[in-house]
């Protein structure tokens, strides 16, 4: 079943010939890699997000399994809640590591999507079945009611948006960072490091059935992973100059991570 839906006027979308179209003659045209873009017209997401540099990086850091355990903590979920067939939702997909990670598990109909043309490019190119789409989160071209599951990964809490698209039976699966996430990398950056505040979303529309708790060690021996684990952070934005240079002579690291997945079903 097809769930996405024309960003102009809301109808069903359908595809024919590398062209997604809704009755009223929208057309939206498929890349080459095979996503949709469901922006509207004046915002193309070519310049928005991460540019290519730091998508590339991203993905290559996490093809190599640093954050397998998140992944696997979300499987579970999916496990759980849904069952063969139903639909499966990555909010801000980025470069579709978690989706391509859960494909080659679970037989579900997966779809993707971010606001970052760059991200959804790469995502595209995964060819690992899932329908990925360029699009604004707090707009989401899908049809209401129509989602099992959905995953939100370290990104904008739209409650109301993320409780119209859930079926009646739906979860949503949200990360938060926990107390220890990074904190071998804080150490480095600042000279006060902090503990998270493992602080849940504050939604009127949902309801918090359960958290789960996802906790490892990485242990990066590189320079190039050592950066691309920083350009992933919020840290990238506001790291003093003296962080900066000590964690520009790092040759390793080694840092906890830890995630808390919190699952939220409508009332």
């Amino acid at each position: 079943m097809n769930i996405l839906i024309c960003p102009v006027c809301k109808n069903e979308l359908f595809f024919e010939n590398k062209t997604a179209k809704c009755k009223n003659n929208h057309c939206f045209d498929l890349a080459k890699e095979g996503y949709v873009n469901l922006l509207s017209a004046h915002k193309s997401g070519e310049n928005t997000g991460d540019n290519k540099e730091m998508a590339k990086s991203r993905h290559d850091f996490l093809e190599k399994g640093f954050y397998s355990p998140l992944a696997s903590a979300v499987g579970d979920c999916i496990e759980k809640y849904t069952a063969d067939g139903d639909s499966v939702l990555d909010i801000c997909c980025g470069e579709g590591y978690y989706t391509s990670y859960l494909t080659k598990k679970y037989d579900r109909d997966f779809y993707g999507f971010d606001l970052s043309k760059n991200m959804v490019r790469l995502a595209a190119k995964r060819r690992c079945g899932a329908k990925f789409f360029v699009a604004n989160i707090a707009s989401i071209p899908v049809k209401s009611s129509s989602v099992k599951l959905a995953f939100h990964l370290f990104a904008p809490f739209h409650s109301s948006e993320f409780s119209r698209i859930l079926c009646d039976d739906g979860v949503i699966v949200t990360a938060i960072p926990g107390r220890e996430h990074l904190f071998g990398l804080k150490k480095v950056l600042y000279d006060k490091p902090y503990h998270n505040d493992e602080k849940a979303p504050e939604t009127e529309n949902l309801e918090l059935t359960d958290k789960i708790r996802v906790k490892s060690t990485i242990e990066l021996d590189s320079k190039q992973d050592i950066k691309a684990l920083f350009q992933m952070t919020p840290y990238y934005y506001h790291t003093p100059s003296e962080g900066m240079n000590r964690l520009d002579m790092l040759e390793s690291l080694s840092t906890e991570i830890e995630f808390v997945l919190l699952v939220y079903k409508k009332p």
